[in-house]
């Protein structure tokens, strides 16, 4: 009534375990490969503009930017992180802003958060916006589904034509 056919079942079963070791030994090599690559792809910490610096001009960034300073100019990122020792004087524009300091200008974003120790004077155009108690702010604010675009990118080129 019991077959003994079952007892060579773990002889194959013992076979593939052999083979699957020969497949582990073949992906070791791929994981060396597979960490190297997702660390090129990361993006790259935030740059820090430190309380000591001014930087009189525009800013443009693909990536992250915690500024502890002055700027006189435009910044773009993808994230700004306004510290509460900074103060900006210009246009924003960037996927999050974070304002914990000072900001005369315009704030152009998709999220947008004004800290308790906030003090912004301008206008605020963004989809989402949060302001804590305490912030001070003196402007509009204006909801849109894409605040990035629109009257953002033509502000940014009248000061090139007029050099011109």
């Amino acid at each position: 009534m019991f077959s003994k056919s079952k007892i060579h079942e773990p002889g194959p079963k013992a076979a593939s375990e052999t083979e699957k070791p020969k497949a582990a030994d073949a992906t070791p090599p791929a994981r060396p490969l597979g960490d190297f690559a997702p660390t090129s792809r990361n993006k790259p910490a935030a740059s820090v503009l430190s309380s000591d610096l001014t930087i009189v001009g525009n800013v443009k960034t693909t990536g992250d930017i915690q500024v502890e300073g002055v700027v006189e100019g435009d910044i773009r990122a993808h994230l700004l992180t306004v510290g509460e020792s900074a103060t900006i004087k210009g246009e924003i524009v960037a996927d999050d802003v974070v304002v914990n300091g000072r900001v005369v200008g315009r704030v152009r974003g998709l999220k947008v958060r004004l800290t308790s120790t906030a003090r912004v004077e301008g206008d605020i155009i963004h989809k989402t916006i949060a302001i804590e108690s305490g912030a001070h702010f003196e402007g509009s604010v204006q909801r849109q589904d894409d605040p990035l675009q629109g009257t953002g990118a033509p502000k940014l080129a009248p000061p090139s034509t007029p050099e011109a």
